[in-house]
C-alpha cells in the first residue's frame, strides 16, 4: 500500500505539531515541507529539529521560490543554485529523502507571446545539466536526492514530459538526482500517464498527487486505479505527497484524500 504525504500549508494548526496530529487523524503518513527562497527554510532548522524529535515524519521539500536552476538571467541561476543546495542539507538534516524542483516556473512559455525564448534548445539543456550535476553531487554528498519535476507547457518551456527529465537525469549520471512526477502536470502533457510511468520507472524517486484541474484527487477527471497501478507495478515505495488547490471545505477536502486514494487503488 502506498504512502501518503500533505503539504504542510493545507494542513490546520499552527504548529507542525498540530498539523501533525490533524494528518495522522485524517490517515497520512507525513508531511511534505516547503521551501522559500532566501534561505528561509535554513532559518526553520530549530522549528523542523524540534517537529522531528516530536514525531513529525518530514520526508521531502518541494521548493517555494520566485525563481529556478534553470532562469534566464546567471546571477538567479546561481541564487536558485544555492538555495537548493541549502534546502538539500537541511532536509538530509531532519532525516528526509529529498528535495523537489522544477527546471523553471512561469518564467516563459512557448504557447504564450512572444513564443520564441532567449535561449536555444541547446543551451537550455547545457545550463540544465550544469545545475542538475552541481546540486546531484550536493544531494549525494549530503545523501538525499534532488527530484526534477516536469511542468506542463503553460508554465515551464524546457521539461514538460517524463522523457524529458529522463533524458536530463540519464546524460547526470548520479542516483541522487531522479524525477519527481506530478499527477497534474501529467495529466496534461503524457499521451498515457501510466504508460509513461513504466517507461521510466528507474529514474522516478518521488510522486506528487492532485487531480486534473489542479484540486484535490477525486475532484477531477483523472484516471486514478491506471495511474496508480502503474507506480504499483513499478514497485514505487515512496510518498504520494499532495500538492494542490482545494474545492469545497478546505478541511474537509484534505481529509479526503487517503481515503480515495486508498479507494481508487493506493
Amino acid at each position: 500500500m502506498l504512502k501518503t504525504a500533505v503539504q504542510e500549508q493545507l494542513l490546520p494548526g499552527d504548529t507542525l505539531q498540530a498539523k501533525w496530529d490533524f494528518a495522522q487523524q485524517a490517515g497520512y503518513d507525513a508531511i511534505e515541507l516547503r521551501g522559500k527562497g532566501d534561505l528561509h527554510f535554513a532559518s526553520r532548522r530549530a522549528e523542523l529539529q524540534q517537529a522531528r524529535e516530536d514525531g513529525v515524519v518530514m520526508p521531502t521539500v518541494c521548493v517555494d521560490m520566485p525563481h529556478f536552476l534553470g532562469a534566464f538571467d546567471e546571477d538567479l541561476r546561481r541564487d536558485a543554485v544555492a538555495q537548493m543546495k541549502s534546502q538539500l542539507t537541511v532536509i538530509a538534516e531532519i532525516g528526509g529523502t529529498g528535495a523537489q524542483t522544477p527546471a523553471s516556473y512561469g518564467m516563459f512559455s512557448r504557447r504564450l507571446p512572444p513564443f520564441e525564448p532567449p535561449r536555444t534548445e541547446e543551451e537550455d539543456r547545457e545550463v540544465l545539466l550544469a545545475g542538475l550535476t552541481e546540486l546531484g553531487e550536493h544531494a549525494r554528498r549530503e545523501g538525499v536526492t534532488l527530484f526534477l519535476e516536469p511542468l506542463n507547457r503553460y508554465e515551464d518551456h524546457m521539461v514538460n514530459r517524463l522523457e524529458q527529465a529522463a533524458d536530463l537525469i540519464r546524460a547526470v549520471g548520479l542516483d541522487s538526482v531522479r524525477i519527481g512526477i506530478d499527477s497534474y502536470h501529467m495529466n496534461i502533457e503524457e499521451t498515457d500517464p501510466a504508460a509513461a510511468i513504466l517507461a521510466h520507472a528507474d529514474v522516478i524517486g518521488h510522486a506528487q498527487v492532485s487531480d486534473s484541474n489542479r484540486f484535490q484527487p477525486g475532484a477531477g477527471h483523472l484516471d486514478w486505479p491506471a495511474w496508480l497501478g502503474a507506480l504499483h507495478t513499478i514497485g514505487y515505495d515512496g510518498h504520494l505527497a499532495l500538492e494542490c488547490r482545494l474545492t469545497g471545505d478546505p478541511v474537509e477536502a484534505v481529509r479526503s484524500v487517503p481515503a480515495f486514494l486508498a479507494r481508487s487503488g493506493a
